[in-house]
């Protein structure tokens, strides 16, 4: 069986497991929602609970024994029509359905072992790199010493740099010299599980470059500073000889203290939760992954959010992390306000502007970006920074300095 094979049958296993597993998680719910409307009220002690679990209990069993049975047969189909499912190249329509979906479910795709989750690598025109040096000469035939690491934000992928005909990293290619390699990872997964990995390839990948490395930057979208930071962490911790390779980190629109977009979701949560009647539909709010729930304060550490329900009720209980020292870091925000008229600026649909540039009203907590390593970008969205050419040409004179 050819790769590209493979990977159709893994798509295909993968997403009848998924379907399989929500099956049975909307059976839970509905038998829930169920129980909890005919079980009589509260005050008289939900007296009918024990009639109505002995009338559902059989149905609902029923209907998860044929769902195990149905998903058993379609995991053995797959296996045994793979010779017969050709070789369609994937492309970047299933490469950005998979960013998505690995976004909001990566960890319990990774936990569960199901194909679909994303396995970090670096890539060059989207194909893995080979962390050898014969490899990687064959890949970059004009090799140089001057790396830039492009690492996406959440639920991306490395092929949507290239967006609108731009792509950032060809630019500075072309302008400045770099040899461009582009971070592909599972955004659902925990920042600082992220970082720890990526810290890994960034040692192999220096040690095996087939030329010396004089510098080496990071460009970062999005949840992408995040994981940067938390690389540059990791990377320390470990004595890894391309953090002292580092020079320049930029971060376009990351949220440095978070993202209310997320905050949003978890007060969808205890909204559901506050009583027994719709309790059961909380559970749907749930499914936003561990990478998603990062992003609600900005955690890049373990200890930002191991021990805690990380969708518990809680105030701002942010996590203290600073630049990495002896890296020249740049931060750009984004606002759909159109231009600067004196009052507060709207964020860029995602991030706000005060959390891309690591302010905090807690002075003790806000990352020292220098104010000429700063800019806002006006009159544009979070995705824009990935395109606009203002956006560019402050990216390209950061770098040239």
């Amino acid at each position: 069986m050819t790769r590209k094979t493979r990977s159709t049958v893994d798509d295909l296993r993968g997403a009848s497991r998924l379907a399989v597993e929500a099956t049975r998680s909307v059976t839970d719910l509905v038998e829930a929602m169920q129980q909890g409307i005919g079980a009589g009220p509260d005050l008289l002690g939900r007296p009918l609970l024990g009639p109505i679990r002995l009338l559902t209990g059989p149905i609902y069993g029923s209907i998860r024994l044929v769902t195990r049975l149905v998903g058993a047969s379609v995991d053995g189909a797959l296996a045994r029509l793979a010779p017969l499912l050709g070789e369609s190249a994937p492309g970047p329509d299933r490469q950005a359905v998979l960013a998505a979906l690995n976004g909001v479910l990566g960890d319990y795709l990774a936990a569960s072992g199901n194909p679909l989750a994303i396995e970090m690598r670096l890539r060059s025109g989207g194909h893995p790199l080979a962390l050898e040096a014969p490899a990687l000469r064959a890949a970059f035939p004009r090799v140089g010493g001057r790396l830039l690491i492009l690492v996406h934000g959440s639920c991306l992928d490395d092929l949507q740099w290239n967006r609108l005909g731009h792509d950032h990293g060809v630019a500075l290619a072309r302008a400045l010299g770099f040899t461009p390699v582009h971070l592909h990872y599972n955004t659902g997964l925990h920042v600082s599980t992220n970082g720890r990995a990526f810290a890994g390839l960034l040692e192999r990948l220096v040690a095996a470059w087939p030329a010396p490395v004089e510098e080496l930057t990071i460009l970062a979208h999005s949840m992408g500073g995040l994981v940067a930071r938390s690389a540059c962490h990791a990377g320390e911790a470990a004595g890894h000889a391309w953090r002292r390779r580092l020079r320049r980190l930029v971060c376009l629109g990351s949220p440095h203290h978070g993202a209310p977009l997320e905050r949003g979701g978890h007060w969808v949560d205890l909204l559901l939760g506050s009583n027994r009647y719709s309790a059961p539909l909380a559970r749907l709010g749930k499914i936003r992954s561990a990478g998603v729930t990062d992003l609600r304060f900005g955690n890049v550490l373990d200890e930002h959010w191991e021990g805690r329900d990380r969708f518990a009720h809680a105030g701002d209980r942010p996590g203290r992390l600073e630049l990495p020292a002896g890296v020249a870091c740049y931060a750009m925000a984004a606002t759909r306000t159109l231009r600067e008229a004196g009052g507060p600026l709207a964020s860029d649909g995602l991030v706000p502007v005060d959390s891309a540039l690591g302010r905090h009203q807690d002075p003790a907590l806000t990352l020292e970006f220098p104010a000429d390593h700063q800019s806002i970008g006006f009159g544009m969205d979070h995705l824009d920074l990935l395109s606009r050419p203002e956006v560019y040409a402050t990216i390209e004179a950061w770098l040239s300095a």
